[in-house]
């Protein structure tokens, strides 16, 4: 008989480190990277310089947290306008401006809604988010899930930047575990860019068609000197 293969909160956790580290690579141009060591914490909670946060529920709910101090921010949202094409000169300077903020709560909603696309494909069922907060802060702030969990589980998990900036990923959601039986499908993943370049591909024929019909009428047009 096939073994079942159990899916745990910590599996869950990984999904969630890996779209962070892909939509912030991705985003700024620049290497982002995550410890392989996981820590077990109490509660979760807001820290200096800037805090985020994000609610998701479905299939099942919890919180997203992500800290950062004032110089990763400001190293982020610098990689991430330039690499947009923004010029230097034109960006924000101070963690504090509502402008860093605000690309920042955008990365978060990129991040945290890749997440979920995953969680749907892999898990076969469906979560959904609320609107990120950014809060400047300078105190530490303790949030909990305003709902109940029958055994909740928190992580924190450290990444760092190119600059050896870091920043911290707390999550606390209630202890679960999806069961993939042995006749489970897997779903072919959504891919937009590959279907763009594959109908790229596609017409790119009839372009090329199209460019060597047009020669061939400017040559006969010159033989007849017209």
């Amino acid at each position: 008989m096939a073994r079942s293969k159990i899916i745990t909160t910590d599996d869950i956790l990984l999904v969630l480190c890996n779209s962070i580290k892909s939509v912030l690579t991705k985003a700024t141009d620049r290497p982002i990277n995550y410890s392989s060591m996981v820590q077990k914490i109490n509660k979760t909670c807001l820290k200096p310089d800037i805090g985020c946060f994000v609610l998701f529920d479905g299939g099942f709910s919890g919180l997203v947290i992500i800290n950062f101090s004032a110089q990763q921010t400001v190293e982020v949202y610098t990689n991430y306008m330039t690499h947009m094409g923004i010029p230097a000169n034109e960006l924000a300077k101070s963690h504090t401006s509502d402008e860093v903020s605000d690309v920042m709560g955008e990365l978060m909603n990129q991040l945290v809604g890749d997440f979920t696309n995953v969680v749907g494909h892999e898990l076969h069922t469906s979560i959904t988010q609320n609107q990120p907060k950014m809060l400047v802060i300078n105190k530490q702030v303790n949030l909990s899930i305003d709902t109940n969990l029958d055994r909740p589980q928190a992580r924190r998990v450290t990444f760092t930047t190119e600059k050896n900036n870091i920043f911290y990923l707390e999550l606390a959601m209630d202890k679960t575990e999806f069961i993939k039986l042995p006749n489970f499908e897997e779903r072919q993943a959504f891919d937009a860019d590959s279907i763009l370049e594959q109908e790229k591909h596609n017409q790119s024929p009839t372009t090329n068609s199209d460019n060597q019909e047009a020669m061939i009428d400017q040559d006969l047009l010159d033989e007849l000197g017209i």
